[in-house]
């Protein structure tokens, strides 16, 4: 496991466009369906203990925020191959034990990541309604063996504050995780 910081995208960039399969539904979801909708990425992934950390907190994210106007994705872009654990049947199981309620895309060619310039898991990125970055980063401050309480705190107060139309900190903290999984 190599330790890895998220590599803070600028503000202001906008979405980059996707066109992905839900692991559970097989449905292929794009980003053209999120139109004029905030939106928010989350890169995990089945085997990270970063990840496992905030597993339940991120359902709970998805069952606080499934009836605002908000969209919630989360994508995993590891090489499932020398990482069979992230494959998509191993996502899916991840999806159903957690109670994910969001899509949660498989990224095997790993363009996504790389349009994200996605650097590991777990890390966020919040985008308004004209699909510009407005937040990106950490989930919260936990981490596995620090024992502060995982709540979801940086991502939910960015998500507040663009629901309420109210500015989001621009001091924002980088996701520390697993670096993804690159193939070779």
């Amino acid at each position: 496991m190599a330790l890895t910081e998220s590599t803070m995208l600028p503000l202001g960039t906008p979405c980059p466009d996707f066109d992905l399969t839900d692991v559970v539904s097989s449905r292929m979801v794009q980003r053209a369906e999120f139109e004029d909708e905030p939106l928010l990425v989350c890169f995990i992934c089945a085997h990270c203990p970063y990840v496992q950390h905030i597993n339940k907190g991120l359902a709970q994210l998805g069952v606080d925020y499934e009836f605002e106007p908000i969209a919630i994705l989360a994508i995993s872009s590891n090489d499932a191959v020398n990482h069979p654990d992230d494959n998509p049947e191993g996502l899916r199981e991840q999806a159903f034990h957690e109670g994910f309620l969001f899509p949660y895309l498989h990224d095997e060619t790993q363009a996504v990541a790389k349009a994200f310039n996605a650097a590991c898991t777990s890390e966020f990125y919040l985008f308004d309604s004209d699909h510009k970055l407005v937040y990106r980063g950490q989930f919260d401050s936990s981490r596995p063996g620090n024992s502060i309480p995982v709540t979801g705190e940086d991502v939910r107060n960015a998500i507040d504050a663009l629901l309420a139309g109210a500015p989001i900190n621009p001091e924002q903290k980088p996701g520390i995780g697993c670096n993804i999984k690159w193939k070779s």
